[in-house]
């Protein structure tokens, strides 16, 4: 066990310290403000405050771990041999910067609560965060600090043994609609009809008739082809089903066909199922919590994973209201447009709301790529490159990656053509080894 002597033991300061500490790198931490405790304790120890006691492993501690709400903080952002970090702290620290204090920073999500432009959709943009304005939003920066701060550990303390962590996945499959043309009732169905017919989409006019008198299959429904990627995995597949009502923002199933629901049970059997919110539940809790118990009644068991529609967050209210309605994993945080690390790290973290100065229950699952994303790049070869690059950068730091796509995706062609394949690179990265 770690111990770590501070002048004041905060909130904020646990907070940070055991994700680094635990769940980053396997080792169990406790806090101590006596002298006495810190010198007889004969594991490995160190001192986090404003002065070194003697000659221990001493971090010099920057002001936000020990202050409380939100304050005007000077960011200064420096390269740090094969990365950038932030809150410098001199040569007499055992590291030349405050990783603890730089990490709560990107976690507790401290920019997002500030003044900042939105997108159309009231998003928060990648354009406006630390990450992308300093060059390090590829990088999970907070677990590649964690292991400087672990290496650093090793070298004053090297009969200590850390437990060794493996790379591992957890694919998203994000489900709008299940269907391009089934199941969606005859006024939208003839919506549809006059839409393809004056815009003069002869081919899809007939696909959607196709489909509907059960002459072709909806190319939408991919989930043969999941369940089946399903089975040569061990890591589970995570998919969101969107039940919510037809609106502006979101145009899916009704939840009352039968075979709707018929189909959600079924990818039950196999994968781990979980709510996608509606778009304006993310600031009504009332039809969350409508939308939650709709599909608790689906599954016949509490939902435990939920992702808002288009990816929208509202902090901190969004992730109030999870934790209100008792929802245990959050999978929104992460761009759709960019990829990358939005809140620094690789590795699930509990939310912690800044306004209450609370760790809260709900573990915040990021995201670092979704499939809209790598359209940016034109060929096939490119995504390759982007999709490894992304993927080696959590296999560093034995992460978690999460990918998100979509049932459509998975339809191979058009825009989606090879969408297969780089699929079936982020399975086969989970069973390399590292």
């Amino acid at each position: 066990m770690l111990l770590v002597y501070t002048h004041k033991i905060t909130p904020r300061l646990k907070y940070v310290f055991k994700h680094i500490c635990t769940r980053v790198l396997g080792v169990k931490v406790d806090f101590t403000t006596k002298i006495e405790d810190f010198i007889a304790h004969d594991s490995i120890k160190m001192s986090y405050t404003k002065q070194h006691l003697g000659n221990e492993f001493f971090i010099k501690s920057h002001e936000i771990l020990f202050e409380q709400g939100l304050s005007d903080i000077e960011i200064n952002v420096q390269k740090w041999e094969n990365t950038k970090c932030f809150f410098f702290n001199g040569d007499k620290s055992a590291m030349p910067f405050d990783i603890f204090a730089a990490s709560f920073y990107m976690l507790s999500r401290y920019e997002e609560y500030l003044p900042q432009r939105k997108d159309q959709y009231g998003r928060f943009m990648a354009t406006e965060s630390l990450g992308y304005k300093h060059g390090f939003l590829h990088q999970p920066v907070v677990d590649i600090w964690a292991y400087k701060f672990k290496t650093a550990l090793q070298e004053q303390f090297p009969e200590f043994e850390f437990p060794k962590k493996e790379y591992r996945i957890k694919p998203i499959i994000d489900v709008p609609s299940p269907y391009n043309y089934k199941l969606k009732g005859v006024m939208r169905s003839l919506g549809g009809t006059i839409k393809d017919f004056f815009r003069f989409r002869f081919r899809d006019l007939y696909i959607r008739y196709a489909v509907l008198f059960g002459l072709k299959h909806d190319p939408f429904d991919t989930f043969k082809y999941i369940i089946n990627k399903q089975k040569q995995t061990q890591f589970k597949f995570l998919v969101f089903f969107f039940i919510g009502s037809y609106s502006t923002f979101d145009k899916g199933i009704n939840i009352n066909k039968r075979k709707y629901v018929s189909l959600i049970k079924h990818i039950a059997d196999y994968c781990k199922v979980g709510l996608k919110a509606s778009y304006f539940s993310v600031k009504d809790v009332e039809l969350l919590k409508k939308e939650k118990r709709q599909m608790e009644d689906v599954l016949n068991t509490a939902l435990s994973a939920s992702r808002f529609s288009f990816s929208k967050l509202n902090l901190p209210e969004s992730y109030r209201n999870l934790v209100q309605l008792e929802v245990k994993e959050d999978y929104t945080m992460g761009y759709v447009n960019h990829i990358g690390f939005r809140a620094g790290s690789c590795t699930p973290f509990l939310f912690y709301d800044l306004d209450y100065e609370v760790q809260t229950p709900l573990m915040v699952c990021p995201f670092h790529l979704m499939d809209f994303a790598l359209l940016k790049t034109t060929s096939l070869l490119d995504k390759k490159k982007v999709l490894n690059t992304i993927i080696d950068e959590v296999k560093h730091v034995n992460g978690e990656f999460v990918p998100v796509f979509h049932n459509y995706t998975f339809i191979n062609s058009g825009r989606w053509s090879g969408f297969k394949e780089l699929f079936n690179i982020i399975l086969a990265s989970a069973n390399e080894k590292n």
